[in-house]
């Protein structure tokens, strides 16, 4: 019995000739997978705490076993998870060490169009690195503050998780708009949100 296989960029079914090891439904989602890994900020991509995921974001790591976001060694660097054809896509572990990621649930439009709430909280976070999050309709703010707990606040009528600690992000690599290839602060914003 073969298990389907979903495309690492646009998570569509991969074309039944593609082989075992094929990571990409078609060339331009390789050549667009590939953009999108070079979009991901130095602050993240250095450190070691990488792993693979599957579509319904159950986190893996390179070898294709259960990886957990409270454990070290089922981590891996950047360029051995970008590498690996375990899973659909990467994720990264938030382990405590400053790094946090604010993520914006339901707040794009079909256009791409940002809610008011949403819209609030980005003006507010400043110089940072934004990405769309897995489902295209979501964001990832990601930056550095103290969070020594997750949270979920309601703003404005959306959603805000704040994550900075036990837990990992899928990360797209898809930059939104214009923001920057670096963390800025997000500790101001942090604590306004609490």
């Amino acid at each position: 019995m073969t298990t389907r296989r979903d495309c690492e960029h646009c998570e569509g079914p991969m074309p039944l000739t593609a082989r075992s090891h094929a990571r990409y439904c078609r060339p331009a989602c390789r050549a667009a997978a590939h953009r999108a890994a070079r979009t991901v900020p130095a602050e993240l991509t250095s450190r070691p705490r990488w792993i693979r995921r599957t579509s319904r974001k159950v986190p893996l790591t390179v070898d294709g076993a259960a990886a957990s976001s409270t454990d070290p060694s089922t981590w891996s660097r950047h360029r051995d998870a970008a590498r690996s054809a375990a899973g659909t896509g990467l994720g990264f572990v938030l382990d405590g060490d400053g790094v946090v990621c604010l993520d914006l649930d339901h707040c794009l439009d079909d256009e791409g169009a940002v809610a008011g709430w949403a819209r609030n909280v980005l003006d507010a976070v400043g110089d940072t690195w934004v990405e769309v999050s897995q489902g295209g309709d979501g964001l990832h703010v990601w930056g550095y503050g103290e969070l020594p707990h997750g949270r979920r606040i309601t703003v404005g009528g959306g959603s805000v998780e704040l994550y900075g600690t036990g837990r990992y992000i899928a990360v797209t690599g898809t930059t939104f708009g214009d923001t920057p290839q670096r963390l800025g602060d997000l500790q101001h914003v942090i604590d306004s949100l609490l």
